[in-house]
């Protein structure tokens, strides 16, 4: 294979129909500058009907080109559909890397399509490097348990493709420039495609589960010794207007819900303040807050690992500091 023949880098636009899905946002205002840096085009591949508005948010983060695709198996997820639709797209246009945003839907389709080119499919990452002298992506992320970081390339084939977690990059629009748009219709077979949408019902989730957005974090980790304990830093997190989150041990005791675990295998957040107690300080944890503001650490353990990533540490037990935090809230709030 010759490498030099693979020239532009993809981004796949998730959406509904009606709004853009803010991990392909991040994701073109990120490869944007990879691109910049290697100077080759970025190019975003829209599948199905957007509106016009959500096609300037694109545009917005400095892409060179879109490409849009609409035919039969495009109005709605198939994995099958895009499966086929993206590795016909890639042998045709060669680009040299795919990204696509970390979501049930991406994860599904991504893999697949990779392994028909054939070529290699990197999952999570939550680092992108272009290295120069071998034109590769350098996808890094936490392994052996967040032990060590290991860094992931496909040296050999192409394009390179990998799977982003929603959140691991900022959204900052570098600004429009000249970008064309080209048409491409693509009818999957019908006989291909082998699931079919019976119905669509809204997701009714629970805003309390919804941490991503907010402004202040309270985290319980490990070193929490009960449930009977949560109560207390559920009203810590309402007292700061904020949300209560959790490391991954925590989930796996069965003291909170999948949705509340901030890190590697859970949600990157990026609140103004963070308050993580009994927390140790995980690497796969840590990759979760790195864009947080303020983060302000409770641990009896000095030489805790959470130490080397906070603004201000606290050592002393985690239940007792939190009291405290609560009876100097609503002794400022009466006064207020």
């Amino acid at each position: 294979m010759n490498k030099n023949e693979y020239r532009e880098m993809w981004v796949f636009i998730e959406h509904d129909g009606k709004t853009v899905h803010p991990v392909s946002l991040e994701l073109c205002c990120e490869i944007r500058k990879i691109c910049d840096a290697s100077r080759e085009p970025l190019t975003a591949v829209i599948v199905g009907e957007l509106p016009e508005g959500e096609k300037d948010k694109v545009r917005e983060c400095g892409v060179d080109k879109i490409i849009h695709v609409s035919g039969t198996g495009c109005d709605t997820f198939s994995t099958d559909a895009y499966t086929g639709l993206f590795t016909e797209l890639c042998r045709k246009y060669k680009p040299s890397a795919v990204f696509v945003g970390g979501t049930i839907f991406g994860r599904d389709f991504a893999p697949r399509f990779a392994c028909r080119l054939p070529t290699g499919c990197t999952s999570d990452a939550t680092q992108l490097n272009w290295n120069p002298e071998t034109g590769d992506i350098e996808f890094v992320e936490p392994a052996v348990g967040g032990k060590m970081m290991a860094v992931i390339t496909v040296p050999d084939m192409r394009p390179q493709v990998g799977t982003i977690r929603p959140g691991t990059f900022k959204y900052a629009p570098a600004g429009r420039r000249e970008c064309i748009t080209t048409e491409e219709v693509f009818d999957v077979p019908v006989e291909e495609i082998r699931t079919k949408r019976l119905d669509f019902r809204a997701d009714e989730a629970d805003e309390s589960l919804n941490i991503a957005d907010a402004d202040v974090i309270v985290c319980v980790g490990n070193g929490m010794k009960g449930a009977d304990r949560l109560p207390r830093y559920r009203e810590l997190a309402e007292l700061l207007g904020g949300k209560i989150g959790c490391t991954r041990p925590v989930f796996d005791r069965g003291l909170l819900p999948f949705k509340l675990v901030i890190g590697q295998s859970g949600a990157v957040v990026k609140p103004k303040l963070y308050i993580a107690f009994g927390v140790s300080g995980a690497v796969n944890h840590v990759t979760g807050i790195t864009d947080s503001d303020r983060i302000v650490a409770v641990n009896k353990d000095p030489d805790a690992a959470i130490f080397r990533y906070c603004d201000y540490g606290i050592v002393g037990d985690m239940d007792e500091v939190c009291e405290r935090m609560i009876e100097k809230l609503k002794q400022m709030k009466k006064r207020a």
